[in-house]
């Protein structure tokens, strides 16, 4: 297991000279910035032709880039044949160059600088992109730990994450369900107050959520039997199967609540306003994307509601 954090400038590929700069648009910006940044940060210049400033930068930002060996990448774009991604960017003046990593924009500076401006620049983004690699390793790292129910390893890693990264939406999430794993419910809660507000709608923080919400409120699996009786003289009960596949739920039975809720959305969907196809999504959301019984109900659920 590589626990985290060597030296920043650790484990950093080389790319291409080919590769490094290159020309892009409005409909390519997804593919050559966003999803690019996720596994080496990429500057994106915003410059127009007739903007004399921005003849001054370009150059000299394409040279400190090359002398970086492949630790980022450059984009540009023309402003005066992507004018619907300046708006979306905010762009009011150029040259404007902006720095993404992991999707998501870390620096900028807007104006042409020195040289010697630039090349701390691309070396501070340079780091941070190769740290950028490492705590993505670290955190999948922690997520087999999870897997296998080593709690212990797989929390201290979530945790060293954290304190690089406080904002790591993965590591936030896998500490909190080691916490709830372990019983350790309030510091669970402690810990999902981390997520930052526009990172609170994350599925994997909704996922946890759940987790967190439902361990919270127990239920009394003693009424189990008296429900599946009452469902046994009146099948079509469907508060009854509502409520003990909750109950179910609870005694970690997963797949028999998963079935009590399909019957009922097979035979009536928009029963109680759906009631049973939004309890079935909250079980897949607080059991997680990848669990066996997520994947499998959700399999039922396509077949019943696509049929």
């Amino acid at each position: 297991m590589s626990m985290i954090l060597g030296s920043p400038g650790a484990g950093n590929g080389q790319t291409p000279a080919g590769d490094l700069i290159k020309e892009s648009t409005t409909q390519n910006f997804m593919a050559d910035v966003i999803e690019a940044s996720r596994q080496q940060p990429v500057i994106v210049d915003f410059w127009a032709p007739w903007c004399g400033p921005c003849k001054q930068l370009g150059p000299a930002l394409e040279k400190v880039v090359r002398q970086a060996n492949g630790k980022v990448r450059m984009v540009k774009i023309n402003l005066d044949e992507n004018q619907q991604l300046a708006q979306q960017m905010r762009i009011q003046s150029i040259p404007a160059v902006y720095a993404f990593v992991d999707g998501q924009p870390v620096d900028g500076f807007m104006g042409a600088l020195p040289e010697s401006q630039l090349k701390q620049f691309v070396d501070r983004l340079g780091g941070q992109g190769s740290m950028a690699e490492e705590i993505e390793a670290a955190v999948a790292d922690a997520r087999t730990a999870l897997d296998s129910q080593d709690y212990q390893s797989a929390a201290q890693i979530f945790a060293q994450v954290l304190q690089v990264d406080r904002e790591n939406v993965g590591a936030i999430a896998g500490l909190a369900r080691c916490q709830i794993a372990v019983g350790d419910l309030e510091n669970a809660a402690a810990t999902l107050a981390l997520v930052p507000p526009a990172k609170a709608q994350d599925p994997q923080i909704l996922s946890v959520q759940a987790a967190l919400d439902l361990a919270l409120n127990p239920v009394d699996i003693s009424e189990i039997g008296t429900l599946k009786t009452q469902i046994d003289k009146n099948p079509d009960d469907f508060q009854a199967r509502l409520d003990l596949a909750v109950l179910l739920n609870g005694a970690n039975e997963r797949a028999e609540a998963t079935d009590q809720l399909i019957y009922i959305i097979r035979k009536m969907r928009g029963w109680n306003d759906e009631a049973a196809r939004k309890q079935l999504v909250k079980f897949f959301e607080a059991w997680g994307p990848k669990d066996e019984f997520t994947i499998a109900g959700r399999r039922k659920l396509s077949s019943v509601l696509f049929s």
